[in-house]
């Protein structure tokens, strides 16, 4: 070792590290263990590299809500085209939490094909995945959705109405909408 200065703690080769802590939570996210699947699925979109992208469309899939939810909202921070379409298809998930985590990760994703499906979504039995339909929207800002928003005005849900008002005031309208 003559020669070589001593590695200074916490300045290891970074590019090295990110690797190893995206192998890992890869390895994670296809182990058996539940926990380790869901924290895997949260830590991979918070790293942020798109090679996490198939792994989470595949854990969509997965039989436990915590993973599919995970991996659903990770796929959003990812931001990328592969997951719309499989993300679509969780907007019919059973669980009221994926049906959320799909339509956060499609209004950040901002992809249009998203409107129809999340204007579907819009009669969901559950205020919380009607109003997170509405805020997706708003983001992705497609004036399609305008009607179908004008109709949660309505809604018997205080938050599902200030919702809708908002992702309106996003898109814009051509009329005067009234005060939720």
């Amino acid at each position: 070792m003559a020669g070589r200065d001593p590695p200074v703690p916490g300045r290891e080769t970074e590019g090295l590290d990110r690797e190893k802590v995206l192998h890992r939570h890869l390895s994670m996210l296809a182990s058996g263990n539940l926990n380790e699947r869901w924290r895997a699925a949260e830590a991979l979109g918070e790293l942020g590299d798109s090679r996490a992208v198939r792994p989470l469309i595949e854990a969509l899939e997965d039989e436990h809500v915590e993973v599919r939810w995970k991996a659903a909202k990770a796929l959003g921070i990812l931001d990328g085209r592969e997951p719309v379409l499989p993300l679509i298809g969780s907007l019919e998930d059973d669980s009221l939490w994926v049906r959320m985590g799909a339509a956060w990760a499609l209004g950040k994703i901002g992809d249009p094909r998203a409107v129809e499906p999340l204007i579907r979504l819009l009669d969901d039995a559950k205020p919380r995945v009607r109003r997170m339909a509405a805020w997706a929207l708003g983001r992705i800002g497609n004036p399609r959705a305008r009607e179908p928003l004008l109709r949660l005005l309505g809604d018997a849900d205080r938050d599902v109405r200030v919702a809708g008002r908002q992702a309106l005031d996003e898109i814009g309208t051509e009329r005067e909408i009234p005060t939720v």
